[in-house]
């Protein structure tokens, strides 16, 4: 591999595990806050755990099909 293509397959590979980090975090947290706020304990962050492994099942898909589309 040439030395100029490893930066651009670091940020490659850099944002996907951003991405992958934000699709499990935000809803998340949006359930733990909404929880706060409504007062409903552990039913909106249980549904913000079930939305982040949708999210997350989704992604890894979408990266699957990149990832095989760049080969």
């Amino acid at each position: 591999m040439p030395k100029n293509l490893l930066p651009k397959k670091y940020m490659e590979y850099l944002g996907l595990g951003a991405e992958i980090a934000a699709s499990l975090l935000i809803p998340i947290m949006i359930g733990y806050f909404l929880d706060e706020y409504f007062g409903t304990s552990p039913i909106l962050l249980m549904v913000g755990v079930l939305g982040a492994m949708i999210s997350f099942g989704f992604m890894i898909v979408r990266i699957n099909r990149k990832l095989n589309a760049d080969d």
